[in-house]
């Protein structure tokens, strides 16, 4: 039993004075490639990852979720199961589960019942690893796995995508996609307009690395809207649904119809678009050289076109390519940005190489450590029966 597994259960007997009888859960995620793609209905590579949120449940014969949160200094909230489920006012922990549980409400109905929870997580929040979408399936997979409600994998994605909108962060849905369905071993190509998902092994020649800048980011009501909102008007301008449906010869003939900023926005989605697929053949490959070359690609219309990247997070791609040249570094920033983590896929050989860097230069630039830590590709929702 994981340190999450014990702190979690321990918690969940103390507090409601009975065993739990059902266990789930569900992983954070980090994406190697295709940043803000998803809600322009483009392509994504992410893989879910060894940190995530695990919850002990018990059905508790009332119409209330009543949950225990471990990580907010045992912080206890109940709401009733019904047609509308009002926001907490302070809570936001509380209100990602109450978007969830009106999503379940509305679809099903009285089959949904009342559970005691308790909930731990080891994902570290706003560094941009989806600690939110982590939760919102961990939640979601338990309510259709404790009531039997056969609820698809993508189905729980959905609805967790869903409880983000209720919430006010009107997100794409890579990040509930892949804590759901992730697979060990694989990274998980994501097409964000079909659905379809498509496994990419990775090699055994490969470690991904991820970077914490330990600069946090708090995404809600912030620049992220502000750049949804700029794809929407460039695709609009183009005559098209989604920016997914753009080509960049499309872009450069409404560009005169543009202000810069969106003709910036637009143009990293799409050449993005174009780099996920290129990555993912390079990825299957054992490509390194290729891979350097399209993430520092896309770390730099991050950059420069969408604007989302941080100084420290800039310090922490340079520091990694000048450590280990421009054809063994494949880094970039990840995540929704302003903050938040670096991601880099590099040999075995050379990963102790990139943390003494890290470790004897990034200080310097930010006052504060990075926090450095290898994953494998892992398996997405589970649940037991206990």
């Amino acid at each position: 039993m994981s340190e999450i597994q014990t702190i979690c259960k321990q918690a969940f007997e103390a507090k409601f004075n009975a065993e739990p009888t059902m266990y789930e859960y569900a992983p954070g995620r980090v994406n190697i490639i295709g940043e803000h793609t998803d809600y322009n209905g483009g392509f994504v590579l992410p893989c879910a990852i060894k940190y995530g949120t695990c919850m002990y449940a018990r059905a508790n014969g009332t119409n209330k979720i009543r949950v225990l949160a471990c990580d907010m200094n045992n912080d206890y909230d109940e709401f009733e199961i019904a047609p509308q489920i009002e926001k907490h006012a302070s809570k936001l922990w509380s209100n990602y589960l109450r978007g969830v549980t009106y999503q379940f409400a509305k679809k099903y109905g009285d089959k949904v019942q009342g559970l005691d929870i308790a909930i731990k997580g080891d994902v570290p929040p706003g560094a941009g690893l989806s600690s939110s979408a982590s939760l919102e399936v961990c939640f979601g997979h338990l309510l259709s796995s404790a009531f039997g409600l056969g609820t698809k994998l993508m189905d729980v994605a959905l609805i967790g995508q869903a409880a983000e909108a209720y919430i006010g962060m009107k997100c794409g849905i890579m990040d509930q996609a892949i804590s759901a369905n992730g697979t060990k071993d694989h990274l998980l190509r994501i097409d964000c307009k079909s659905y379809e998902l498509t496994q990419v092994a990775v090699p055994q020649n490969l470690v991904i690395l991820i970077i914490n800048s330990n600069i946090k980011h708090q995404l809600v009501g912030s620049e992220y809207n502000d750049r949804r909102e700029s794809c929407e008007k460039a695709a609009k301008i183009m005559g098209v649904d989604l920016l997914r449906d753009a080509t960049i010869e499309q872009l450069e003939q409404f560009k005169s119809q543009m202000d810069d900023e969106t003709y910036r926005r637009a143009r990293h989605v799409i050449t993005e678009d174009e780099r996920v697929l290129e990555a993912s053949a390079a990825f299957e490959k054992g490509d390194l050289d290729t891979l350097a070359k399209l993430m520092y690609q896309s770390h730099v219309s991050m950059k420069d076109d969408f604007e989302i990247t941080v100084k420290e997070t800039d310090a922490l791609v340079d520091i990694v390519k000048n450590t280990l040249g421009e054809q063994k570094a494949a880094v970039r920033q990840t995540g929704g940005g302003f903050g938040g983590c670096v991601v880099a896929v590099v040999e075995p050989l050379n990963v102790q190489k990139v943390k003494d860097a890290v470790n004897a230069q990034y200080k310097a630039v930010s006052g504060i450590d990075a926090t450095i830590f290898e994953t494998t590709a892992c398996a997405g929702a589970h649940f037991e029966t206990l």
